[in-house]
């Protein structure tokens, strides 16, 4: 058992090439699962599907049962907000075909899967230089992406026919995103106090995500690392001193090529 630890600890936190390329394939795997979430959302639900989500429900058991067994404060792993999350996730996704019928808010529920996205932000953190020199503008990008979704899929639940199919999904989008940018055309409106104070919740919260991007994008870009005496933790990417206290800083970077 010792040894079984020890070989899912270095396959999770290891250097080496059989660990990164593990470690890429659960990036890979999570991208996937994310996106079947979203094509499915609006998609009748068969046995084919039923015994696809199931299976997924166990992979996903089974990824957060490692992680957990090899973490060192196993409470703090418990309460990340994207472990929560896949834990719902997991119990919709194992509990929908004991239920006579497909629920809808089960499909609310498989949408948390997009809270993962930050759980594959920290492992392309470790991973990618590309990431860590861009990382505000990625986080604020899947900050957008994650909201538009999460609440398209409630828009769907609660406006719209579980008959709608995917053209009611697709308006659901429609009408987050034109609520988002407070385009405000019209043609798709709530009329209950709840619908309202949903499209307020949506312009809010919309626009203030719409901002961050377009920070993240246009401010100079720098990297996330701690400077080992004052802890300043963002500077420029071929900053060789901390600009705050002048302490040596060695960077991961990539270096410049001459012509």
């Amino acid at each position: 058992m010792e040894e079984l630890h020890r070989t899912i600890r270095l396959l999770y936190t290891g250097r080496s090439q059989g660990a990164r390329r593990f470690r890429y394939g659960l990036v890979v795997f999570d991208a996937l699962t994310i996106a079947y979430f979203i094509a499915t959302a609006a998609l009748p639900m068969t046995p084919m599907m039923m015994a696809v989500n199931a299976g997924l429900g166990v992979l996903i058991l089974l990824d957060l049962a490692a992680r957990f067994w090899i973490s060192d404060n196993r409470r703090r792993e418990l309460a990340r907000i994207y472990t929560l999350a896949d834990l719902v996730v997991v119990a919709s996704l194992l509990l929908g075909p004991l239920l006579a019928e497909n629920l809808a808010f089960l499909r609310v529920l498989r949408g948390l899967r997009l809270i993962h996205a930050y759980h594959l932000l920290r492992d392309l953190r470790r991973e990618s230089l590309f990431f860590r020199r861009h990382e505000d503008a990625v986080l604020a990008a899947v900050n957008l992406f994650v909201f538009i979704f999460v609440i398209t899929s409630l828009v769907f639940v609660l406006a719209f026919d579980e008959q709608a199919g995917v053209a009611g999904y697709i308006d659901a989008l429609y009408f987050t995103v034109a609520t988002l940018t407070t385009t405000g055309f019209g043609d798709i409106t709530m009329t209950t106090p709840g619908g309202k104070l949903l499209s307020v919740f949506i312009m809010v919260v919309g626009v203030a995500l719409f901002v961050q991007l377009a920070r993240a994008i246009f401010q100079p870009s720098k990297v996330k690392y701690d400077c080992p005496e004052c802890g300043l933790n963002r500077h420029e990417p071929d900053a060789i001193h901390c600009k705050h206290c002048g302490e040596p800083l060695k960077i991961e970077t990539e270096g410049e090529t001459g012509m």
